[in-house]
């Protein structure tokens, strides 16, 4: 049966075990609470997700974005602008936009570009953005962005965008009762093996052992 939430509903999906194994989203105002009560819930700051038989956006005007991308998935582009017309809703909207306004008056690392791609990528551990996504929000070139990233960061975007994705994982494997699995969903790796290589690679021990040590030493 298809299941939709619009602004606080995913809550309510949430509090009936309608969202297990499903990706899905909240008003941002919601969001940690949503997280702080269900911290195995694979919840994303994104205007809306939809995720096979589950469709959960931000409110406001989300569900008008949401409903022009099913209209385009099932009737195609053209109808989908046509509808998003009548509703005088100019600009439709992807899903991995902000649910806010950037706040760059105060900037992180000195250049709001940069900030915006920051702010991303903590908005997107789960469903990561590419670069050329990263760059296209952050109204900025690819060879800009990451020459501004190495400048400020000492490293390329993606890998830093791929260190921050692990320290969640570290976190998760340490705060949480989440499978490797559900752990490696939830920081975006498209796979338990995938996930473990990488995580290998920075942490010089596997998942499994890492969760292990670190309840060991939260034991003594």
């Amino acid at each position: 049966l298809f299941r939709s939430g619009i602004s606080g509903g995913s809550a309510i999906l949430s509090a009936a075990n309608l969202m297990q194994d499903r990706r899905h989203t909240i008003h941002w105002m919601h969001l940690d609470e949503l997280r702080a009560i269900y911290p195995d819930a694979n919840v994303e700051r994104r205007l809306y997700v939809i995720d096979r038989d589950r469709f959960t956006c931000a409110g406001g005007t989300a569900p008008l974005d949401m409903m022009c991308a099913i209209i385009t998935k099932h009737h195609g582009a053209d109808l989908a602008r046509a509808v998003s017309n009548w509703f005088i809703h100019t600009a439709i909207r992807k899903a991995e936009e902000p649910q806010q306004e950037h706040q760059v008056s105060m900037p992180v690392f000195g250049h709001p570009a940069l900030d915006v791609a920051l702010e991303l990528i903590q908005n997107h551990i789960g469903d990561p953005l590419t670069l050329a996504d990263l760059a296209f929000l952050s109204k900025i070139s690819e060879r800009q962005l990451e020459r501004v990233a190495k400048d400020r960061l000492g490293m390329s975007l993606m890998r830093y965008y791929r260190t921050i994705r692990l320290k969640k994982a570290d976190d998760l494997l340490s705060h949480s009762n989440m499978t490797i699995e559900a752990i490696a969903q939830a920081t975006g790796f498209s796979d338990r093996s995938h996930f473990s290589r990488v995580f290998q690679g920075a942490y010089l021990c596997g998942p499994s052992a890492r969760r292990k040590s670190r309840h060991r030493s939260n034991e003594q």
